[in-house]
């Protein structure tokens, strides 16, 4: 009988250690970021699209969801850290040659003094030319040992790897991140909302240099068509729009924030045309283009002089309880200056 109960018992505990409420698994959409002071680099450009340095706080407003912010700018001289992720396909094997040759550029024109870079290629995988080093020679023998691989273009992951990395650098560091392929992403597991994330709460600020879809289409070795698995009338847009051709090929022209803010609240299988698109301009980089050497040179050229020249002006928001995405706008008090900053900021992970 005391051996009936004793089980009696053990199994009664059982129970109610089964039935014991579970912690729940924490969900990215359920997760409230609560900052204290909002950084935004801000590029400023003339007329004749040259870079203007020189000036300071006092030249700049800055928006916040429309309320007038208290800045300040800080003008610590930070060293960068800098990751390439160039794209390593078989499409591009007749513009790798070109890009192999860009690797004596980063020390003299982007890295500046104490400056670091790492290399990443991506096709199917995500491959580490080298860590992060200041030595220029393995700056250089990792690009010259890039090589064409498979055809799948996993962007989003390789943008994904790339801010871990980055994330990893100590917070004194700007945190640069610059992508050399297509605008296209095929195959990734990563989404454009899980990059737009990490850089937004890594700080990190993103470039990339387009090779034109349609130059890999016509080098590149004949492949049998791949339709988009997604037809346009089924992908999210924001305001309940239906998707045409069209809407589609509108979908990375004009205004985006828009879809920085549909990304965030519809959650992460939005379909996205042009990744790197939304990557620059909510990170506050910018998009570059080449057909050439020449031009290739004179993008990463414009990159390092853009972020030796560029401002960072820092804030603590005063209207820190709303939540969702905050939307920037910076401008310039003088006249004739034109200012390129981030889009952006998620406060609220989970819309309201």
């Amino acid at each position: 009988m005391r051996i009936r109960n004793l089980i009696a018992g053990l199994f009664a505990v059982g129970l109610l250690v089964a039935q014991e409420p579970q912690p729940k698994p924490e969900d990215p959409a359920d997760i409230i970021v609560r900052y204290n002071f909002v950084t935004a680099p801000v590029t400023v450009h003339d007329q004749s699209g040259n870079l203007v340095s020189g000036l300071d706080a006092l030249d700049f407003e800055l928006y916040d969801n429309g309320k007038l912010q208290k800045i300040t700018q800080d003008v610590a001289s930070h060293p960068i850290s800098l990751v390439v992720a160039v794209q390593a396909t078989s499409t591009m094997e007749q513009m790798l040659p070109n890009i192999r040759k860009i690797g004596t550029l980063f020390s003299p024109l982007v890295l500046g003094a104490d400056g670091e870079v790492a290399v990443l290629a991506y096709d199917h995988r995500v491959q580490t030319m080298t860590g992060f080093t200041s030595d220029a020679d393995k700056i250089s023998a990792a690009f010259k040992n890039l090589r064409p691989g498979s055809t799948a273009i996993h962007l989003n992951d390789a943008a994904l790897q790339a801010l871990y990395l980055l994330r990893s650098r100590p917070k004194n560091r700007r945190r640069i991140l610059m992508l050399i392929g297509e605008t296209r992403d095929y195959g990734s597991v990563a989404k454009v909302r899980d990059v737009m994330t990490e850089a937004e709460f890594s700080d990190i600020v993103i470039y990339s240099v387009e090779v034109s879809h349609f130059l890999t289409s016509i080098t590149a070795k004949a492949e049998p068509p791949q339709p988009n698995p997604i037809p346009p009338e089924a992908r999210q847009l924001p305001g309940g729009r239906i998707g045409t051709q069209t809407t589609d090929a509108q979908n990375n022209m004009g205004n985006v924030t828009p879809i920085f803010r549909e990304l965030f609240v519809a959650g992460k299988a939005i379909f996205v045309q042009n990744p790197q698109e939304v990557y620059t301009k909510f990170s506050g980089g910018k998009q570059f283009s080449y057909k050439t050497l020449k031009g290739l040179e004179e993008a990463i050229s414009s990159i390092g002089e853009e972020l030796h020249t560029q401002y960072l002006l820092t804030y603590l928001p005063n209207n820190k309880q709303e939540g969702g995405y905050h939307e920037l706008e910076v401008h310039v008090l003088k006249q004739g200056l034109d200012v390129r900053t981030r889009g952006g900021y998620w406060a609220a992970a989970k819309p309201q």
